[in-house]
């Protein structure tokens, strides 16, 4: 079976009529996209969606997710996780690969940063579509400025999303599952951009310090990314969205141990202190729920 199946594939390989499923996905309760004014489903999704749709058996006790956090990078929450001493481990991915991750029992915490365009909401409609059943809660990390990442003094004076698609300009995306990819067609779109209009590198860049690091070397004249990574580099920013990064988890994780110990951690000065040295975050909602389902 293809890993992006059709309307027909996926209607057949979840025994419901095409009409159906065409319905589930225009009111955004499948994992579906829109390319080329047909739907397609990715297969991996469309399975760990329909898992997720069964009851569990309250016979059978569910084993308890690997203590990692799956999901989209984010250096501020790297940092901690080690300073913490938490026990928990980082796979970073992407945001779409995090909720994934903890749909199928292969992280207990998701890290995620998904705008949805219609809502103007962050991550909910993301963990209602991926994550169904099941008892979720997003808790707070960070609120951070994302924008382009240029060389010293932008000299190419770059101001806008729109500014990506001027003829000549090299930029270094993100891979599709990741939250900033995301994000930025929401603003190309807003601007009436087409993403083919916009000159990427070949292989994207699969965190924001891959996309500083093409910038700093001249491999790429800007890409889409956090103002940390842009500092850390001593490279020029031009901020263009303030965006809340969320970690999702099961209600019950939110109580174990690792999590409270990293949340525990957050308290302390020395985190709002990395905070404000990283530049471009806002923590003073760190902790605090995001959402419950």
């Amino acid at each position: 079976m293809p890993d992006v199946l059709t309307l027909r594939e996926a209607a057949a390989f979840l025994r419901l009529s095409e009409r159906a499923l065409y319905d589930l996905a225009r009111g955004r309760r499948v994992p579906a996209a829109q390319l080329g004014g047909k739907w397609v489903f990715p297969r991996r999704r469309l399975e760990a969606w329909l898992d997720a749709q069964a009851e569990p058996d309250p016979g059978i006790p569910a084993a308890p997710p690997p203590p990692i956090i799956a999901g989209s990078h984010d250096p501020l929450l790297d940092w901690a996780v080690r300073q913490s001493g938490c026990g928990l481990a980082l796979s970073t991915g992407g945001s779409l690969e995090g909720l994934a991750a903890l749909a199928e029992g292969k992280a207990a915490v998701a890290a995620s940063h998904l705008l949805d365009p219609d809502s103007g909401a962050f991550n909910l409609p993301a963990v209602r579509e991926y994550l169904p059943r099941r008892a979720w809660v997003g808790i707070l990390w960070a609120w951070r400025e994302q924008g382009l990442i240029v060389p010293p003094g932008n000299p190419r004076r770059l101001a806008a999303a729109a500014s990506l698609a001027t003829p000549g300009i090299r930029v270094i995306g993100r891979q599709p599952r990741a939250g900033s990819h995301v994000l930025l067609l929401h603003l190309l779109a807003e601007a009436g951009i087409r993403l083919e209009a916009v000159g990427f590198l070949p292989a994207p860049a699969l965190a924001h310090d891959e996309v500083a690091a093409a910038v700093a070397e001249g491999r790429a004249d800007a890409g889409f990314g956090i103002r940390s990574e842009a500092t850390a580099r001593g490279l020029g920013f031009v901020p263009l969205f303030r965006e809340r990064f969320d970690l999702v988890m099961e209600q019950r994780r939110f109580f174990e141990p690792p999590v409270q110990a990293l949340l525990a951690f957050t308290r302390r000065p020395a985190f709002a202190e990395r905070a404000a040295r990283l530049g471009g975050y806002g923590v003073e909602e760190t902790g605090g729920v995001a959402f419950l389902p």
